[in-house]
């Protein structure tokens, strides 16, 4: 579908006979029509180095594969449903026409329980840190084991591939735009280093089939935490160790000027599976820890160079040089100039609005 296409759909077109007049959201990847009851997600269909959308059967194939991975860990996903276009007629489902795309189908839930938001008003409790922690360390305990080998061709590509935002950071942010450059270099340095390390945790089976994209917009706090959207569009980035994972969220909460509640959380998960086996891990969790910083930044990057509405771009790019940064503290730069860094560019958690 065309943007164009989907805002008509979510407007004037049908699910079960009645007008959806539905509000869209959008992330990098997909479009999201949510209703009072429902929320609708269409894959774009595009074609990246790391998803491919590009065709109806592999959009349905992904739409599909999503439903199953999320229900190991939520009971909203309700299926997979067509979206069918007959003249000028769009409707959601069962019904005459052509089936032109695929919606995966969820139980609506409230925007205001999403964690992201929860964060930016400071109203994450630390019951919540702990229930989603022993959540996270069950399945984590029970989950697969992969057991493909460590690749550090792959592992340096993907983090190396911040390069390509290397344009973006220097009209942005020139004075951060050295982070990128030393980034590389630092990663493929602890790579080499700690090579066999990740070899000996692979074989001790802490390379599992886990959820692959574990930060807060995908998790709503309701008494039982409700964790979403795992990543289905490429097994390799969901087969990963599980100090990954936690990183992503941990590094997450450091964004959100929360180490506090990181540091509970990782207590609290080591308790229910022990994830550190030794000193040279606390390393690896730290290094995951700026690869999936890396990772955010070239996800803001890549939003703000899609997105025409100004006020939404400077949002995207104030969360690119907030990831910047961080990645910096992680690679273990200097504490002052990095203060000195937030202070001139106004980029402190509590300035930036909810990640768009």
């Amino acid at each position: 579908m065309k943007e164009s296409q989907l805002k008509f759909l979510a407007d004037a077109g049908t699910y079960l006979g009645k007008k959806i007049h539905g509000s869209v959201e959008e992330t990098h990847i997909s479009w999201v029509i949510l209703t009072g009851r429902f929320a609708f997600k269409i894959k774009k269909p595009l074609k990246f180095s790391f998803l491919d959308f590009s065709s109806l059967a592999k959009r349905k194939k992904y739409c599909e594969k999503e439903v199953v991975l999320n229900r190991r860990f939520s009971e909203i996903y309700i299926g997979v449903v067509p979206v069918r276009k007959r003249g000028e007629d769009w409707r959601l489902g069962k019904g005459p026409g052509n089936i032109v795309d695929y919606a995966v189908q969820m139980k609506r839930m409230q925007s205001s329980k999403r964690m992201d938001f929860l964060l930016q008003g400071r109203k994450v409790t630390i019951p919540s840190i702990l229930s989603l922690a022993r959540m996270i360390g069950d399945f984590h305990a029970k989950a697969e084991i992969i057991a493909t080998p460590f690749n550090v061709d792959f592992s340096r590509k993907a983090f190396n591939d911040i390069r390509f935002i290397g344009n973006f950071v220097w009209e942005e942010f020139p004075e951060y735009s050295a982070i990128v450059s030393r980034s590389v270099q630092w990663s493929d340095s602890f790579l080499r280093k700690h090579t066999d390390r990740f070899r000996e945790r692979i074989s001790g089976g802490f390379r599992r089939d886990v959820h692959g994209d574990l930060h807060s917009g995908n998790i709503f706090l309701y008494r039982r935490p409700v964790i979403f959207d795992c990543i289905e569009f490429n097994d390799a980035y969901r087969h990963i160790d599980v100090l990954d994972e936690i990183a992503f969220f941990c590094m997450d909460l450091e964004a959100n000027d929360q180490k506090g509640l990181s540091r509970k959380f990782l207590v609290e998960y080591a308790h229910r599976f022990a994830c550190f086996q030794n000193e040279e891990d606390k390393g690896i969790f730290n290094y995951f820890k700026c690869y999936r910083a890396n990772v955010r930044a070239k996800v803001h990057a890549l939003a703000a160079k899609q997105e025409t509405d100004p006020g939404i771009r400077s949002r995207h790019v104030a969360w690119v040089g907030k990831y910047l940064l961080l990645m910096a503290e992680y690679m273990g730069e200097s504490v002052m100039g990095l203060k000195g860094m937030r202070h001139q560019k106004g980029l402190r958690a509590k300035s930036i609005p909810s990640n768009p």
